[in-house]
């Protein structure tokens, strides 16, 4: 297995594990902003709660946003994608100049948008992140679509008798779906910082649930009184996890090559 898959499962059983094992956390304020020692490891925040497990227990969250809205994003891209290059013609011309439109929208402003409308919801976290990032993945699955149809393994195939159908399931499926996997993994970090972004900035997770960027936010006045502890904790956890799905997803991208195709 290669060390960034290795990485992200280490990072997934900690986001799992440690709040399980710890159980439920109650605020001690007499015990807010200790230094990394024994018994906190990793000190502890304003409320007092031990900030290994509040961290582990917001990248949990962080996480399961970022799955969520990586999935949505695929899916929307794979459906526009697919329609557009099946399609062709003027529909294929439409569909991609609202994809270029969408694709100029800034995306962290557009996420502020949604997400502040309902501060605090879930589902208006996931979809001001998923509606901003699915022209990316609806242009490289058009691109691949484009490139297989236009491949001379289907016009073979085509003329061998091979039902549309046929030529759907094993070549134009199998031609995009490596590419859309990819789309997705690479989506994960994007999504992570997003969601810490909006959180920090106060229209994402309210500061009771906490994910990485609420618990950046909350660290911003701590550091003040040399609590850098508060800051450094979820800082390092955002930048490990967003830097070790980047990696994961290039190393996905070079193991999948385009099908060659089969002659029937």
């Amino acid at each position: 297995m290669d060390w960034p898959w290795l990485l992200l499962a280490v990072i997934v059983l900690i986001a799992l594990a440690v709040p399980a094992l710890a159980g439920e956390q109650v605020a001690d304020f007499a015990a807010g902003l200790r230094p990394p020692g024994p018994g906190n490891p990793l000190g502890t925040d304003h409320f007092g709660y031990d900030l290994a497990v509040r961290s582990a227990a917001a990248l949990r969250i962080s996480l399961l946003v970022a799955a969520v809205c990586a999935v949505v994003a695929t899916v929307l891209g794979l459906l526009v994608g697919t329609a557009a290059a099946l399609a062709g013609g003027w529909v294929d011309a439409v569909v991609m100049r609202a994809v270029d439109g969408f694709n100029a929208l800034p995306h962290l402003v557009v996420g502020i948008v949604i997400a502040a409308m309902w501060r605090g919801a879930p589902l208006a976290i996931i979809a001001s992140i998923a509606l901003t990032h699915w022209p990316a993945v609806a242009r490289v699955v058009r691109a691949e679509l484009l490139a297989a149809t236009g491949a001379g393994w289907i016009e073979t195939a085509r003329l061998a008798g091979a039902s549309r159908w046929f030529i759907a399931r094993h070549h134009l499926l199998p031609a995009v779906t490596g590419q859309a996997l990819v789309a997705m993994v690479m989506l994960l970090p994007h999504a992570v910082w997003h969601e810490s972004t909006l959180s920090f900035l106060g229209v994402g997770f309210s500061p009771d649930r906490a994910s990485l960027g609420t618990l950046l936010g909350q660290a911003r006045g701590d550091v003040l009184t040399g609590a850098w502890w508060t800051l450094a904790v979820p800082a390092a956890a955002l930048v490990v996890t967003a830097l070790t799905f980047a990696a994961a997803g290039t190393r996905l991208q070079r193991r999948i090559e385009p099908p060659a195709g089969r002659v029937w």
